[in-house]
């Protein structure tokens, strides 16, 4: 939904609820998909949720609007609703979204709930809630379609027309009488044969699957790299449990990729940061801005330790912010490209030393491309020049350095962090951003001490 229809959209729900027309609100719900319905909640205040909410009839459509709900929302619309009617919508969901929805709610509201479900459904719902929600095994569909490796096509024809609740049966995965997986057949490859084959006799047998415990990442990349529209979830035992889905993984690519950006931003990795509390967002910042106040301190201490140099050559002072800034932008640039890489795969740590080489040509040109524009601008504009070891040297030779030096940095680190199995996203922008800082003043003014004084 573009910007304009959103904003039409929200006015209109707003002025339909402050005139108490229900019956045209629930016309306008109706008319208005649950993922769009969610999304204009973001704006919406409690009470107008609360309203709009309460005029949800469809049963169906209440339930798939709680799945595309933010979680900070959810929470606060189904934390006074009876245990029975939450019961009652989970019973309209997949699974794997029933999991999602009881894993958010508080705990004991969530087992009242399933308290009230039948056996079969609480028993397999908190199987599902087990794993870890960002594995494979936390985001699977359970019990996805199957079929015995002796059975023909027909019969799987047969049973995939009987199955109308069935999650994406684009591909039919055979097994074993121990429910082994044992061979997969597309959809097309099942209506292209004849009937009467025997479906072991056209599975592909080497079969592209991933463990439960997989991380959610790992079988984005898998589902990317194959261009699959699901796969299969196995045990040890190469047991099938379950498959994930392709529009699963949508939600997951951008989540871990919203998280990514905050972390390297140093905003945490809550992907609700804009719903939080101004206090709330502020304890959350304040750690990672700590961090860098940490390093400014450090830096005025440098710049102090200088003070006679800078009482002789004033202009210096003038150069210092451009200095540190190009420094902390390059190394920005070049932690930046590394964490995509390493996160994508493209790049792994046996790759060091030909990704460090390459940086640090690209820093050296770059340095040695904004130091020579530097200090030609320093002479123009300052009149720096007296001698072959002029100011503008100075300025020129010290941003070439430290360009070099912070695509070096901005490269190791996070490769380091990885190797270290420390999550690269997290801590590389603080690590980098402060160290480009301090080694920034420290370059510049060794360089001008040892060639002024």
């Amino acid at each position: 939904m573009i910007d304009r229809e959103f904003i039409i959209l929200q006015d209109a729900f707003r002025r339909l609820i402050r005139r108490n027309a229900s019956s045209n609100t629930q016309k306008m719900i109706m008319k208005t998909h649950p993922a769009d319905l969610a999304a204009l909640f973001r704006s919406f205040t409690a009470a107008e949720r609360e309203k709009i909410f309460k005029l949800i009839s469809d049963r169906a459509y209440k339930a798939e609007f709680l799945t595309e709900l933010d979680r900070s929302i959810l929470v606060d619309i189904v934390k006074d609703m009876p245990p029975k009617d939450i019961a009652e919508l989970l019973n309209e969901m997949a699974p794997d979204d029933q999991a999602d929805i009881v894993a958010q709610i508080p705990e004991d509201l969530g087992k009242e709930v399933l308290g009230l479900l039948s056996a079969s459904d609480s028993e397999d719902l908190e199987e599902l809630m087990m794993y870890e929600p960002d594995t494979a095994g936390g985001i699977m569909v359970p019990l996805p379609f199957k079929m015995n490796e002796n059975d023909t096509v027909q019969e799987a024809i047969d049973a995939i027309r009987e199955q109308k609740d069935a999650e994406m049966v684009f591909y039919i995965y055979v097994v074993d009488e121990n429910n082994k997986l044992t061979g997969v057949i597309s959809l097309r490859q099942l209506l292209m044969t004849s009937p009467k084959t025997v479906l072991q006799n056209i599975m592909i047998t080497k079969v592209v699957s991933v463990h439960h415990d997989t991380d959610q990442e790992e079988v984005a990349r898998i589902i990317s790299r194959y261009n699959f529209l699901a796969i299969p979830v196995v045990d040890k035992d190469n047991t099938l449990m379950g498959i994930v889905t392709v529009d699963d993984i949508i939600d997951v690519i951008r989540e871990e990729a919203t998280e990514d950006f905050l972390q390297m931003a140093g905003v945490g990795k809550d992907r609700e940061i804009l719903l939080k509390s101004p206090l709330e967002a502020a304890r959350i910042r304040f750690p990672w801005l700590f961090a860098t106040f940490i390093g400014g301190l450090i830096v005025s201490s440098i710049v102090v330790g200088f003070h006679e140099l800078l009482s002789k050559f004033v202009i210096l002072a003038a150069f210092m912010p451009i200095i540190a800034g190009m420094g902390g932008n390059v190394g920005a640039q070049s932690s930046t490209i590394i964490v995509r890489g390493l996160v994508t795969g493209r790049i792994n740590f046996q790759q060091l030393f030909k990704v460090l080489f390459r940086q640090l040509l690209v820093g050296l040109i770059l340095g040695f491309a904004f130091g020579v524009l530097l200090s030609a601008l320093s002479n123009i504009f300052y009149h720096t020049t007296n001698s072959i070891l002029t100011i503008g040297g100075i300025i020129g030779i010290s941003m070439c350095c430290e360009l070099t030096i912070a695509a070096t940095i901005g490269t190791v680190v996070p490769m380091l962090l990885q190797r270290i199995n420390v999550d690269p996203a997290v801590a590389t922008s603080p690590i980098v951003q402060t160290t480009m800082d301090i080694t920034g003043m420290l370059v510049y003014f060794s360089i001008a001490s040892s060639l002024l004084m």
